[in-house]
């Protein structure tokens, strides 16, 4: 098994961490920020989804760089972005921070795109994520990271920053997951 491969397993590896982090009730105190109580078992459970949302960025690096490139690898990544979005989205609803109606929009999202894809695999296709697709995946991760942090450092002023990017990535998840199946429509259309 490569290094990027090692990196990809090490972020679903997190997972597990960082949802038992946010659902035992660890009694660590709290910070005040603004007029904000920020956990400190929320601030460490954010900074693990940081680091792990970052590995994404390392392996694909890694592997690009160094032509590594494997089909373990093409496995692996998408399914461990789709663990880790998605334990998080659905911690934040348990937490009362997140509507669930967006997170079952961005969910719904992944699961046709994934669909697809395996549409396309079973005909031999590759269907590459577009530059939207990326894009929406910075924004709930950053969405996700802020929400966490219970709008930190945006607290202080009273800005609901976090808020602001969870509707953006809700934005890009819908227009982003309608232009990828304009633009491999065909797949569906030459299917047996």
């Amino acid at each position: 098994m490569n290094i990027p491969n090692r990196i990809t397993l090490s972020r679903i590896f997190l997972i597990p961490v960082f949802i038992i982090l946010l659902t035992v009730p660890f009694e660590w105190g709290s910070w005040t920020i603004g007029n904000q109580i920020l956990p400190v078992v929320d601030f460490i459970a954010a900074m693990l989804f940081i680091l792990a949302s970052a590995t994404d960025w390392v392996d694909g690096y890694y592997a690009r760089k160094h032509n590594l490139i494997t089909n373990l690898g093409k496995f692996l990544d998408p399914m461990a972005d789709k663990l880790l979005v998605t334990a998080a989205f659905i911690l934040l609803i348990e937490m009362e921070m997140v509507p669930a109606w967006i997170v079952i929009i961005i969910i719904s999202r992944e699961f046709a795109v994934t669909g697809l894809r395996l549409v396309a695999a079973g005909e031999g296709l590759v269907l590459a994520a577009g530059q939207m697709g990326k894009l929406k995946t910075v924004f709930q991760l950053a969405a996700i990271s802020v929400l966490l942090l219970h709008n930190f450092p945006f607290s202080y002023i009273g800005f609901p920053f976090g808020s602001i990017l969870l509707y953006v990535a809700l934005a890009l998840t819908v227009v982003s997951g309608v232009d990828y199946f304009i633009k491999n429509w065909h797949v569906m259309k030459g299917s047996k």
